[in-house]
């Protein structure tokens, strides 16, 4: 049966390849983001389709939430602060939109009784030193100094509310915590890192690796995550539950640098860089990321299908196009 999605930040980089997913498959998707990090351009493709509409306003705003919610069936809300280096120079406008706007959104949707899905972090983790991590694990965060540490803390608080009105009041509520999510339209700006290196890697620029490079990350291809979220949302067992959706597959930084440049044919060396230097604060980074998905494995079918490298030649090819187009 066709649905009337309503997706948080649906213009962002994950919220638009879910919209476009979703409209393939015959629903209809109602998109509310501020494009405050997102881009109408991401949408494009699907401007003027009778079974797309897209809000431009706040997930903070209620009377709007309230509205889109009590006119569609399904709620995605991925609508939050996003990138590292937004999240060092901006934490004010982090834990506002992290915390609040997920407060608008579980309000409305118990006020329509909509089945909804929160798009959480890896950050949760903390400092933890499991690896893989279990979404059981418990977690040590780091200091509040650290304005680094405000994602994390915020997309806790943003779990114990989801579960707080499915246990309280039967909401029908699933949470995911994102590991790395790459593809196309995934901007560098905000500190991404593989767009980054790509955007170097191209211009034959050095490709500039905080740290010493040693830490390790998973990363999955945007697309595997959508299909996630959509077979999460249409099964009924994940409800309350939470769920590692990534890639498990681990590779360091400096091995991605690596592979970027050779995937590009790029003359570009790697050049390492202090945190303090990068953000010009201290800062505190995890040796390894890689999520346990078990408990995703045995609720849906999940590969991941995109291999590191075909991510990475996407990217590449992306950023190709742009570049020629301004030539």
């Amino acid at each position: 049966m066709n649905k009337r999605y309503l997706i948080t930040g649906g213009a962002g980089f994950i919220g638009s390849h879910l919209s476009q997913r979703l409209i393939a498959a015959g629903h209809s998707v109602v998109v509310l983001d501020d494009v405050s990090t997102g881009a109408v351009a991401n949408l494009a493709g699907l401007m003027g389709n009778p079974n797309f509409q897209f809000v431009r306003d706040s997930v903070e705003s209620e009377p709007i939430v309230n509205l889109l919610m009590s006119e569609c069936d399904v709620v995605f809300h991925l609508a939050s602060a996003v990138g590292v280096r937004l999240i060092v120079e901006q934490p004010v406008r982090t834990i506002r939109t992290t915390i609040h706007g997920t407060e608008v959104v579980l309000e409305a949707a118990y006020r329509f009784n909509r089945p909804t899905l929160v798009t959480s972090s890896s950050e949760v983790y903390g400092k933890g030193m499991t690896v893989p991590f279990s979404e059981d694990d418990d977690v040590v965060m780091g200091a509040t100094i650290f304005n680094r540490w405000c994602y994390a803390y915020g997309k806790a608080i943003d779990e114990f509310l989801g579960l707080a009105y499915h246990r309280q009041y039967g909401l029908p509520v699933r949470i995911v915590r994102l590991f790395n999510t790459v593809g196309p339209r995934q901007l560098g700006q905000y500190g991404m890192v593989l767009p980054r290196f790509v955007a170097s890697a191209i211009a034959n620029e050095p490709v500039v690796v905080y740290g010493d490079g040693s830490q390790t990350r998973c990363f999955c291809h945007v697309h595997d995550v959508a299909d996630a979220l959509i077979k999460l949302m249409e099964t009924p067992a994940a409800i309350g539950k939470v769920f590692n959706v990534g890639s498990d597959q681990e590779i360091s930084i400096n091995g991605l640098a690596e592979r970027v440049i050779q995937r590009a044919g790029s003359r570009s060396k790697l050049e390492h860089i202090s945190y303090e230097k990068a953000y010009g604060q201290a800062f505190d980074d995890l040796p390894r990321r890689v999520p346990n998905l078990s408990r995703l494995r045995a609720a849906i079918p999940f590969g991941p299908h995109n291999s590191l490298d075909q991510i990475i030649d996407a990217v590449i090819a992306e950023q190709r196009a742009a570049a020629a187009k301004k030539a």
